[in-house]
């Protein structure tokens, strides 16, 4: 059998072990402990201040900084196309949209409408990593203030910010892009102008595949097509 199993340790808060330390009249009355916690606050008084007076001192935080979503508006309109990537890769589901097309808009697709529940979001940013347009970005935004659940939740108006505003962010994401995807990160902001509907004389979204090349084959596109 282990030694030390043998006999039953000594119990060290016992009057008679010893291990326990005797006491004086004033640590028994924990005075000077108490004047020692007084004495360090006392000092600490005339100390430099580093508390930030909020708020009347702002804190402006870095471009690293994670603070609440916002749609980047280019030339005074916005760079989303909603594809809903953000909607889908969003872990508490804050990210609502409603696609449309425009005749007279070069990008064809934008949202109709663009909501984001600001109690859910959680300032991931995951919805700024997939999207393929640079049109949600992380701003700096971190002062929200609430009175209902229906002001928590923002729609595209006043989520919506001009790029310039946001050139900090957008350039380290730049930066960032690089060191992720090995110094060749450029993103072309002409880009997002893009359009489907010239690449046939009569682009039909309602055909079925077989249906365009059809319509391709006779417009001398396509080859016939072998029934055999």
């Amino acid at each position: 059998m282990p030694e030390n199993l043998e006999q039953p340790r000594k119990n060290a808060v016992l009057s008679n072990s010893a291990n326990e330390r005797k006491l004086g009249f004033l640590e028994k009355l924990y005075i000077p402990e108490i004047l020692k916690g007084l004495g360090y606050t006392f000092k600490q008084m005339f100390q430099k201040k580093v508390t930030m007076q909020y708020p009347e001192e702002r804190f402006d935080p870095p471009d690293i900084f994670r603070g609440r979503p916002v749609l980047v508006e280019d030339n005074g309109q916005e760079r989303c196309v909603a594809c809903g990537l953000c909607a889908r890769a969003c872990p508490p589901l804050a990210i609502s949209m409603q696609a449309s097309e425009n005749s007279d808009d070069p990008k064809e697709r934008y949202p109709t409408f663009f909501e984001i529940n600001m109690l859910r979001c959680i300032y991931c940013g995951y919805c700024e990593e997939v999207c393929p347009e640079e049109a949600i970005v992380m701003s700096k935004d971190y002062d929200l203030v609430f009175a209902t659940r229906e002001e928590a939740v923002y729609d595209k108006s006043r989520l919506l910010k001009p790029k310039e505003e946001l050139k900090q962010r957008l350039d380290y994401l730049r930066e960032y892009k690089n060191q992720q995807f090995g110094q060749f990160w450029n993103f072309d902001e002409e880009n997002n102008i893009h359009s489907v509907r010239n690449r046939d004389k009569r682009w039909e979204t309602s055909l079925s595949l077989v249906e365009m090349i059809e319509e391709q084959r006779k417009e001398g596109k396509q080859p016939e097509l072998d029934r055999e």
